[in-house]
């Protein structure tokens, strides 16, 4: 049951306020009908005991104009329709649980048979009308002359609220109209909490996106400038991470070219290997790092390229790169797929996916997913020995470096699958690493499509 609550119950605020508010309308359009259907009840029986009046002054004219002694003969003698009886008795009707007094009816009735022309004498002396629940039927008695009750019933017509069609029709076309004023008003004042997160999802994939307008109603043009301010703020944040990253990157080159070019001086053979292979490697690590600085301030545009013929230049270039591992490149997937991507930036986290590959497995394959749900899946698996579970997630960690993990050989800088994320997250999707059941890892992009 909560399961099925939970699906009635919308998930946008848009529908959630439409729900509300169509249900508040629907509750007030009730009410009111109850309300609208009770005073036509009583307006019904009032018409009911005035038209009643009419029918019973005329029977009591006939009956008050005869003798006291006949007229128990006339009522006896009286054809009345079957809905209607009349007697004489001693005493009147008193009230019971199941006969009423109509107190604002009994007035209306008095009123109205006392404007009946007769003479004083003969006018009823009391008039009392009752309503019996259980057989349904308006009674009236008189007070004849000679002390006795004249009691007249007659059977009431049914309530019939909804007795006009046109009320109906009216009431059913204000819900529908009420109910499309609703929903236009909702989806227009919902409309700028979408643009809202549609410029939220910008942000996360390029944070040099656009700013929101700043327009609208009050509420709106203040959230849009405070989110303007902090993608602003972030933007320069990012920036000047970013130019420390490669400033720092960019000044180590110098110190070490001198370095090497001291090394060569060395005497000692073995120590100046051993120098010039720590200095390779921090070059390299520089090297990566201004490469990973790049990356992270790119201002490629986004264009139409045919994925198929990315990954296969990739598996070329990386087959030149190691003809060694040529025949262990493959690719699987459709012939042609067009995507809307940075050319540079997704073709070196391919070949950075590959390069991985390859150096701890010897072979790669690449294979391209049809979209499905709007995204788009490229892998890229090896047969080496995987990545322990609990490093899965830590190895997109810059410099994080689990060589030991996967062979004995060192592993690069550490910035290989950082690149590949940030690249992946700029264009909107992202990538994932996860142990194959057969050994091996396989590497997952997701890219929308």
């Amino acid at each position: 049951m909560t399961k099925f609550r939970l699906r009635l119950w919308p998930r946008s605020l848009a529908g959630r306020t439409v729900l509300i508010v169509v249900l508040g309308l629907a509750l007030v359009q009730a009410a009111g009908l109850t309300i609208h259907a009770l005073d036509r009840i009583d307006l019904q029986r009032m018409a009911d005991a005035r038209d009643l009046a009419g029918r019973v002054m005329s029977l009591y004219r006939v009956v008050v104009e005869q003798p006291a002694d006949e007229r128990d003969q006339v009522v006896a003698a009286l054809r009345l329709p079957p809905d209607v009886a009349a007697r004489i008795d001693a005493l009147p009707p008193g009230p019971s649980p199941d006969i009423l007094p109509m107190p604002a009816a009994q007035r209306m009735l008095r009123v109205g048979m006392m404007m009946t022309p007769l003479r004083p004498d003969m006018r009823p002396r009391d008039i009392r009308l009752f309503w019996d629940t259980q057989t349904r039927r308006m009674l009236v008695s008189m007070r004849l002359p000679d002390d006795r009750w004249l009691s007249v019933s007659e059977v009431a017509n049914p309530p019939r609220p909804w007795h006009s069609p046109g009320f109906l029709w009216a009431f059913l076309l204000m819900t529908v109209a009420a109910t499309a004023l609703i929903v236009w008003a909702v989806r227009r004042m919902t409309a700028p909490v979408m643009l809202l997160a549609a410029a939220a999802e910008r942000l996360g994939r390029d944070v040099n996106a656009p700013p929101m307008e700043e327009g609208g109603p009050l509420e709106i043009a203040t959230a849009a400038a405070a989110f303007n301010t902090m993608a602003a703020r972030i933007r320069r944040f990012v920036q000047d991470r970013t130019f420390l990253l490669t400033a720092i990157g960019h000044d180590l080159r110098t110190p070490i070219t001198r370095l090497k070019l001291r090394a060569e001086f060395i005497d000692d053979d073995e120590l100046r290997r051993k120098f010039l292979a720590d200095l390779d490697e921090l070059e390299g690590m520089v090297s990566a790092t201004l490469a990973f600085g790049r990356d992270l301030s790119s201002t490629e545009p986004v264009i139409a390229l045919d994925l198929p013929a990315l990954a296969r230049t990739v598996l070329d270039e990386a087959a030149d790169a190691r003809p060694e591992h040529a025949d262990r490149l493959a690719y699987e997937g459709p012939d042609h797929l067009t995507l809307h991507a940075r050319p540079v930036a997704l073709k070196r986290a391919l070949a950075n996916l590959v390069g991985n590959a390859l150096t701890y497995a010897g072979d790669a394959i690449v294979r391209v997913r049809p979209p499905e749900a709007g995204m788009l899946r490229i892998e890229v698996e090896d047969t080496g020995p995987g990545i322990p579970a609990e490093d899965l997630a830590r190895v997109f960690e810059p410099f994080q470096r689990l060589e030991r993990s996967r062979n004995r050989e060192t592993g690069g800088t550490g910035l290989g699958l950082p690149i590949v994320r940030n690249i992946m997250r700029a264009h909107g999707g992202d990538v994932g690493l996860a142990n194959r059941p057969n050994g091996g890892l396989v590497a997952t992009i997701s890219l929308p499509c």
